[in-house]
């Protein structure tokens, strides 16, 4: 009982009513930002400042003394100044020895230096203990009650009581501290707030150029063609017609895309036999971004579903309706209901709408508040089980939508597929394979491998010796 409590207490934030007192440099928005902040969170806060008249944008319950005199009251200091301001520092390295510098700066470009800022602070004071820390929070988010976005703080440090200390105001703040290991790793710290959307580039990059592709094949298959050969204008299909055939497409060519690199990796294991090598590098990226792809691919099968809500609402299609009416009238004819083609389109329809509900429950799944709640195995589930079957329901809704249209030479303008068929070739790609790899025979072996076994396990052993040789 003693042994448990007492693990529960080094977890715990500091939640005594008397917290220590913590000094900042600085009195610029951050440093009051988080001055503010740490006063309502129970902190006293003393500021050291070139000036000791208290301004009237320093929090009011705030002490605001000189930076040697301040130093002197507080172990651990907040310094929220720009690295070409710390030589000032060096003349304080005596009051500064011994205490905890959270270094919190940040820089205007990637790797602007040759070492991080808090790595330049440590050489100029060995004697204090430096700690990377809050960089990557914004003063609006400290001011606004700190939003999802902003809670985690990335902290690194050499020492390592120095770093608990940081760590436990950052949970006193109510914020979450991530510990990034040594020092090392400050420069990465301080090039995250640069980074803009850093996971996110291949797959936007992915999807504008697929999605050009996609626009242009269109475009000349739906308003080029006709125009040609048809003399029809349609040109203001661009607006409805032609981004409701490349939104479908996109967002099943990104939604197989998701599941490609799975079928890559276990056909690379079952070929190597092994699974303690490492895979490509570029099958490695491309693993990390799956969740983007698959938020991407949703994104445009949203836009899909209202596009296609809105069709009826087109004059065209008002034009085209009223066109069928007044020829059955005018040549005395009904057209007799094709239970086939009824069929084929509910069908079609209402595996369209399975797909997508399914779909958006992966989407839903895939945020992090959602993804806490639930355990691996519920997790995998979901996007496994349920991502290969809201796979299937898309690309069978294509399937139907197309129906004996793949076998009709007029389908093919200029002897070019029409776009839901080259939306097809990577959804179908990963269902056929991953059809083969869960046949028990394949299954059987790829598990083994998963679970240890080893073709070669010399080439294993090599390896290893290899590594811990290059690693002494």
């Amino acid at each position: 009982m003693n042994k448990n409590s007492s693990n529960m207490m080094a977890l715990a934030p500091n939640t005594s009513n008397k917290r220590e007192t913590v000094c900042i440099f600085g009195t610029g928005d951050f440093g009051r930002a988080l001055g503010h902040k740490m006063i309502q969170s129970g902190y006293p806060v003393v500021y050291g400042s070139r000036s000791s008249q208290i301004s009237n944008l320093i929090p009011k319950d705030a002490e605001v003394l000189g930076h040697a005199e301040a130093a002197q009251k507080a172990a651990v200091i907040i310094i929220a100044i720009q690295r070409q301001h710390y030589n000032f520092l060096t003349k304080l390295a005596d009051v500064l020895h011994g205490k905890v510098l959270v270094d919190i700066s940040n820089n205007l470009k990637l790797n602007q230096y040759p070492e991080s800022n808090a790595e330049y602070l440590a050489q100029l004071l060995p004697g204090s203990k430096v700690v990377k820390g809050f960089n990557t929070v914004s003063a609006w988010a400290l001011q606004s009650g700190t939003l999802d976005a902003s809670r985690q703080v990335f902290i690194c440090g050499d020492d390592v009581e120095a770093k608990q200390m940081v760590m436990n105001i950052v949970r006193g703040l109510g914020l979450t501290p991530v510990d990034k290991g040594s020092l090392l790793a400050a420069q990465e710290i301080e090039n995250y707030p640069l980074q803009l959307f850093p996971t996110w580039k291949f797959p936007i990059f992915l999807s504008l150029g697929l999605g050009l592709f996609y626009f242009f094949y269109c475009l000349a298959l739906d308003v080029i063609y006709t125009y040609i050969y048809e003399n029809n204008n349609f040109s203001f299909f661009i607006a409805i017609t032609v981004p409701n055939q490349v939104f479908p497409a996109m967002a099943l060519t990104l939604f197989g895309l998701v599941y490609l690199p799975g079928i890559f990796a276990a056909i690379i294991q079952l070929y190597r036999g092994t699974k303690y090598r490492r895979f490509p590098d570029w099958l490695d990226k491309w693993m990390l971004c799956r969740k983007q792809l698959g938020l991407i691919a949703l994104a445009f099968a949203s836009l899909h579903a209202v596009f296609t809500l809105v069709t009826p609402l087109r004059a065209f299609s008002s034009w085209r309706t009223s066109r069928q009416i007044v020829s059955q009238a005018l040549n005395n004819q009904t057209q007799p209901l094709d239970h086939t083609n009824a069929w084929l389109n509910d069908s079609y329809l209402a595996l369209g709408m399975l797909g997508f509900f399914v779909f958006v429950l992966l989407g839903i799944t895939s945020l992090p508040s959602v993804s806490n709640s639930v355990n691996w195995r519920e997790f995998r589930f979901i996007q496994s089980k349920l991502g290969y079957l809201a796979l299937i329901l898309c690309t069978a809704h294509v399937l139907i939508y197309g129906g004996d249209w793949f076998l009709n030479p007029a389908a093919y303008k200029w002897y070019l597929p029409d776009t839901y068929m080259l939306s097809l070739i990577v959804p179908c790609t990963v269902l056929v394979v991953k059809f083969v790899l869960i046949l028990p025979c394949v299954d059987k072996h790829l598990t083994k491998i998963r679970q240890g076994w080893e073709r070669n396990p010399r080439y294993s052993e090599q390896s290893n010796h290899v590594i811990n040789k290059s690693a002494v």
